[in-house]
């Protein structure tokens, strides 16, 4: 008999969190002060931050333990499924065989959720009674509302404006879990006030929302801001994804020869990946895809530099991919993917030739999506979508190879279903982000 689950109990999830920093080739380049163009330190950081996750933040220790409270939040879905995908692989005709490791069963349908629990319980200890968020898709909101009430604090969310009016039911989400939410650019700041007056009828951005939650937490001293994606930490907790596969790839009796996750600020794609490395480095061939929209191709098409994380130049210049911090993207579906940059550890693994990116559209995705949830009956978030596009490129370039993939099914779809709706009566349309606009919005990158 065919095993379509392959499940670990309760006491085989990871304890610890596997830090890919120490073996990236060539190592990261470090965080810059804005003002000095110094490499920062955590003592200016520690106005938003708690000192715990600035500490993960910069850590060259390979291991890091998850905190046994942390853990018991994480059990009441982790360890997730690793799922043979035989009807996928059946209508392709493919001789591959696709595993894909099912983040879509946390409480907030997403992989989120594995970050969320460790930011707000660190942020609980260190006596932080709220914290400030951005969120484009709403998932990192959703995920952010529940943590935040598992552990006593209050939940700020800056909404990019485009979900904000496209999701209505990730609204009722963080509501349900004890969020405010407002969507951004808003009149609670005065960066979003400034963009509002500039540009009165923007979608808005991930670069805005992230600058008017860092205004929020500055401004407040029993707030602290939490980020969903592309910092160190939040790869560091994103990990335990791979570490799970790994055991799970072991239960199968089978290798990935191909691992693939989409990449918005690179955080699902590298907590899949990056446990992987080291036998990458020690021989094994794996090849790594990275799968980013046209409409926001930072890993195609952007510029390895510093640049800010948000479009009010207030976060630290952090070396990345980048679109620059003033680029306003397109309002696709898969609003977790609209980031101008991508997280430093997926840059440089990049950089280093190990994770080979690729664009695809906004209509093949979803043509993806329709597919993999009539095969494996699971109907995937636009995000996801890009994953399994990059998938079945990947089973379909060879037919008759016989290989292994495993990808990352970063979240469910089931409070996505406007999209779907969009794309069935002919509403989606893809759009490739020009050249000269690209380079256009890298025109104001920091110069160092």
């Amino acid at each position: 008999m065919k095993t379509k689950k392959i499940l670990l109990r309760d006491d085989e999830m990871p304890t610890r969190w596997y830090n890919v920093m120490p073996d990236i080739p060539n190592g990261l380049l470090p965080a810059l002060d804005p003002e000095t163009k110094e490499p920062m330190g955590p003592e200016k950081l520690g106005a938003i931050f708690p000192m715990a996750l600035l500490e993960q933040e910069m850590s060259q220790e390979r291991f890091i333990d998850i905190p046994e409270d942390v853990q018991d939040v994480l059990k009441i879905w982790r360890p997730s499924p690793l799922v043979r995908a035989y009807n996928l692989e059946k209508v392709l005709g493919t001789k591959s065989r696709i595993y894909f490791k099912n983040e879509g069963v946390s409480p907030v349908g997403s992989h989120k959720a594995n970050s969320a629990v460790p930011q707000a319980y660190f942020n609980a200890k260190e006596g932080i009674k709220r914290l400030a968020t951005e969120t484009g898709a709403g998932q990192w909101g959703s995920a952010l509302s529940f943590a935040a009430q598992k552990f006593g604090l209050e939940c700020m969310v800056y909404m990019v404006r485009i979900s904000f009016d496209q999701k209505p039911y990730r609204k009722s989400m963080m509501h349900t879990f004890g969020a405010s939410i407002a969507a951004s650019p808003s009149v609670k700041t005065h960066i979003g006030r400034h963009i509002r007056e500039q540009y009165p009828d923007t979608a808005g951005s991930l670069g805005i929302a992230i600058s008017e939650a860092i205004e929020d937490a500055a401004g407040r001293d029993d707030t602290n801001y939490a980020l969903g994606s592309v910092l160190n930490h939040v790869v560091l907790h994103q990990s335990i994804i791979g570490l799970e596969a790994i055991k799970q790839m072991e239960i199968a009796n089978d290798y990935p020869d191909v691992i693939v996750g989409c990449c918005g600020g690179g955080s699902n794609f590298a907590g899949l990946a990056a446990p992987y490395l080291p036998e990458y480095l020690n021989g094994k061939n794996i090849r790594f895809v990275g799968v980013e929209p046209a409409s926001c191709p930072s890993l195609t098409m952007g510029k390895l530099a510093y640049d800010f994380g948000d479009v009010a130049q207030t976060t630290p210049l952090l070396h990345m991919h980048t679109l620059g911090h003033d680029f306003i993207p397109p309002g696709i579906h898969a609003g977790g993917l609209r980031y101008h940059g991508m997280a430093p550890i997926v840059s440089a693994m990049v950089r280093e030739n190990i994770i080979n990116p690729v664009k695809v559209h906004q209509l093949e995705c979803f043509e993806a999506g329709v597919l993999f949830a009539r095969t494996e009956g699971i109907i995937p978030a636009p995000e996801t979508c890009h994953a399994i596009r990059g998938t079945i490129i990947e089973a379909t370039r060879e037919i008759d190879k016989p290989q292994t993939i495993l990808f990352n099914f970063s979240g469910h779809g089931l409070i996505d279903m406007a999209s779907y709706d969009k794309y069935f009566s002919g509403d989606l349309h893809n759009y490739d982000y020009p050249k000269e606009a690209v380079e256009a919005s890298m025109a104001n990158l920091p110069k160092i």
